[in-house]
């Protein structure tokens, strides 16, 4: 790592203060001449440590991506760093931390076979920094000479030429890079360019030569305009007389690279998240996360940064000429330090980061058109009458039954295509019948009744004082977005649950389930558009990652994910701004005291487990009390498992007491979510609600007992979202409970927990009437007191005001 006192005696400046670097190696400068005259070229070599091969491309070069996630397979990248990203914000020196991210970065994924080159800025800092300590140095001097002390006067400096910045400067940049990639044991090479150089043909032909040999050996071209020479840029009144850095050419360099070099992919890094619709920081401004040729009418373009002349509108230009000629751009922030670190890496992983720029532009809306629309009907339909949801969900019932056999074959298509590539617990899942969707048209009535006390029910009134009274409502969250895997059934619950409360619904199915979720979609807006509010529930059928989605924190309330327990950790880990309402896991336990009923806990046990072994409520640990070990009553419990082909693992405990024990288990905390459980032995209740707290997911858990006693410590001791006494855990399901659906069971201990139906997705707002009254009427010196009367709430209750 670069070490302070070696940037001092590089630069012959003063030791940088903030951004360290850590350690870097000495450098070793090495002049190896161009085979074209008109090129600057300087590489360091570590043969023994460089590795030499060739990296094939994926493709034939001629049209770009289409979509974000095919970057992934970009070979040869571009990366251009401008002043903004390189420079610090004084503009004189560089920004030595980030810098040293990004060049990780690019060793990071030039050593998984792609193949990089950088255009960059920062020769004009650069020098800027070293002149300048230059010009300081030599007037103290001077000025020590003719006074003959020490003491130094104010000095003025000149205003520093930008040519001269350039040459001063040059050389400090390179070596500064050499010595970053030096340390990953990585070449680099450095190459100088002037527009004139791409204008005749045998210069633009031998730097073409140049750079394919450069890469042919794994050595990382950085490219940069020849500022020493090029036209002086206009000086920027901003700062004050003080010529700025050019990066004039540079847009137009990295595009021109790009398409010469048949670059798959150009990365420009500004100091902006991306392009926006209109000038970032103005109220309306949107980030677009995809631009396509012929939507610049639509772009406001705003003022240009504080260091270069090119601006957004010179970058748009050029990403569009590079597009044109078949190399895909993305115009993203480097400057930001929370995304610095990973910003490439993540474009190239074909993450929603910045502007992607795109010819082909899709025939539905985006993602965030599907939002807005949603949003804007979802109010709507907030705003009808309790009636009109009513009648909405009861058409949607009635739908699921007429057109049966349009779902039933859709279906039919998907678990063809899916019996190869699903587990048998993930095809049931998968899988829908006749029965099912009469079930589905049951519960979706019961949703209807329920919502007509739903939105807008008074839950509490009081008068704040005489004439000014205040009332809590129900109102709907938003806009919802449901992440579900292989369960079609989830789209038509979810949805009238979501018209029940009023909100805005973003669904996002698995690619397995794609056909039914399409049919299900349709006949969802079929029903909604009996009251003009069809888009109130969108689905997404683009190739949005789930990670993007859990990036849209502006336009999403709430993230609810339905499926395994590896995708809800997964948006709980990405939706880092967006709450999340759902469990990860479902390891629930049954607890058999030595009071308990033999028939009862043969029957609880039996369902629990093998009634749907899948399911997020089915039993995965079975405690039992010590007295019970060698009773009847624990060998018909191991008899019925063999019988049930269930696969049994002994916990710690368990497995001391016998001889001969089945496998021990690998974890007490694992959801096996198959025909598989764990036993382990307890010495008593309370060691049993221990062990729970200790091991379980907080989801559902039972005691089978006669002992009333303690089945009601049981219950009041456990903190689990469910608790049931003699009841299988397969109870803990929204249609069991009677809310007609669920949305899913949450295991939070905040907003609704267990089974959450309609009540869980509604908020309030307190709604306060008055008549002119202030808070400082209310003060010492005020007239008014308060007195918080409690008033009755009555069913439909409107508030009127008392005069």
């Amino acid at each position: 790592m670069l070490t302070q006192s070696i940037y001092s005696s590089l630069t012959g400046f003063p030791a940088w203060h903030g951004s360290s670097l850590g350690a870097f190696p000495a450098l070793s400068l090495h002049a190896d001449p161009s085979s074209s005259p008109f090129l600057t070229l300087h590489a360091v070599r570590q043969w023994s440590n460089v590795p030499f091969f060739t990296v094939p491309l994926a493709r034939a070069h001629g049209k770009s991506f289409a979509h974000r996630s095919e970057l992934r397979q970009a070979k040869r990248i571009v990366v251009k760093l401008g002043s903004a990203v390189v420079t610090r914000g004084d503009e004189c020196g560089l920004a030595l931390g980030r810098l040293a991210s990004i060049v990780e970065q690019v060793v990071l994924i030039n050593r998984n076979g792609r193949e990089m080159m950088i255009v960059t800025s920062g020769a004009v800092a650069f020098g800027k920094q070293r002149l300048r300590h230059e010009i300081l140095l030599s007037q103290s001097v001077r000025q020590a000479l003719h006074s003959g002390q020490n003491q130094l006067k104010d000095m003025s400096l000149p205003v520093l030429e930008a040519r001269a910045c350039a040459a001063a400067g040059q050389s400090g940049l390179m070596a500064l890079y050499e010595a970053m990639f030096t340390q990953y044991s990585t070449c680099t090479a450095q190459i100088l360019v002037t527009n004139l150089d791409f204008h005749d043909d045998q210069k633009r032909r031998n730097l073409n030569s140049t750079l394919h040999e450069l890469l042919r050996m794994n050595i990382v071209p950085i490219i940069n305009t020849n500022d020493a020479v090029v036209p002086p840029p206009e000086p920027n009144s901003d700062l004050q007389g003080v010529n700025v850095i050019s990066i004039k050419d540079n847009d137009s360099l990295a595009a021109r690279l790009a398409v010469e070099m048949r670059a798959d992919l150009l990365i420009a890094l500004s100091d902006v998240e991306g392009l926006y619709d209109s000038p970032p920081g103005s109220d309306d401004a949107k980030l677009l996360d995809t631009f396509y040729p012929g939507d610049q009418h639509s772009i406001t373009y705003g003022t240009k940064s504080r260091v270069g002349i090119g601006g957004m509108e010179a970058k748009v230009k050029a990403a569009l000429w590079a597009l044109q000629g078949g190399t895909s751009v993305v115009i993203a922030n480097g400057t930001h330090p929370k995304v610095t670190g990973h910003v490439i890496t993540d474009i190239v992983e074909g993450k929603k980061v910045g502007t992607f720029f795109s010819e082909v532009k899709p025939a539905g809306p985006t993602v965030e058109q599907q939002t807005e629309m949603a949003r804007s009907a979802g109010r709507t339909l907030a705003s009808l009458e309790p009636e009109q949801r009513s009648d909405i969900i009861c058409i949607l019932a009635d739908l699921l039954t007429e057109r049966k056999d349009e779902i039933l074959s859709a279906n039919k298509n998907d678990m063809e295509h899916a019996v190869s590539r699903l587990s048998p617990a993930m095809l049931k899942r998968l899988s829908l019948s006749s029965s099912k969707l009469n079930s589905l048209s049951i519960g979706l009535r019961q949703i209807a009744v329920s919502s007509q006390d739903s939105v807008g029910r008074v839950l509490r009134r009081t008068r704040v004082a005489n004439k000014l009274e205040l009332e809590q409502i129900t109102v709907p969250i938003g806009v919802l977005l449901v992440i579900f895997e292989s369960r079609p059934d989830c789209l038509p619950q979810v949805s009238a649950l979501a018209i029940a409360s009023g909100n805005a619904l973003l669904l996002k199915g698995g690619k397995e389930a794609a056909n039914t979720n399409r049919i299900l979609h349709e006949l969802a807006q079929e029903a909604l558009s009996i009251h003009g509010v069809k888009d109130a529930i969108q689905l997404v059928s683009t190739r949005e990652e789930v990670e993007d989605l859990c990036r849209l924190e502006k336009m999403i309330d709430l993230i609810i994910p339905r499926g395994s327990s590896q995708l809800v950790r997964d948006i709980q880990r990405a939706a880092k701004s967006i709450p999340v309402l759902g469990h990860s896991e479902g390891i629930c336990h049954v607890y058999v005291d030595h009071e308990a009923s033999v028939d009862k806990a043969i029957k609880i046990i039996r369902d629990s487990k093998c009634d749907y072994p899948a399911a997020c409520n089915a039993m995965e640990t079975l405690l039992v009390h010590r007295d019970l070990l060698r009773t009847p009553l624990f060998d018909q419990i191991i008899d019925m498992l063999r019988t049930e082909h269930v696969k049994v693992h002994a916990g710690p405990k368990f497995a001391s007491y016998l001889t001969f024990s089945p496998s021990e288990v690998k974890s007490l905390r694992t959801e096996y979510g198959d025909l598989e459980c764990c036993i382990e032995v307890v010495d008593s209740m309370q060691e049993a609600v221990d062990h729970i707290h200790k091991y379980g997911s907080s989801h559902t858990d039972v005691i089978v007992t006669e002992n009333e006693d303690t089945a009601e410590q049981f219950l009041q001791q456990l903190d689990s979202a469910c608790v049931f006494w003699n009841a299988s855990s397969r109870f803990a399901d929204g249609y069991r409970f009677g809310l007609g659906a669920e949305v899913g069971i949450s295991t939070a201990r905040i907003h609704a927990r267990g089974p959450v139906g309609l009540e869980g997705l509604l908020t309030t707002k307190w709604v306060l009437r008055g008549e002119g009254q202030t808070a400082a009427d209310f003060s010492e010196q005020g007239s008014m007191t308060y007195l918080h009367e409690n008033l009755p709430v009555a069913r439909n209750f409107k508030m009127k005001m008392e005069h």
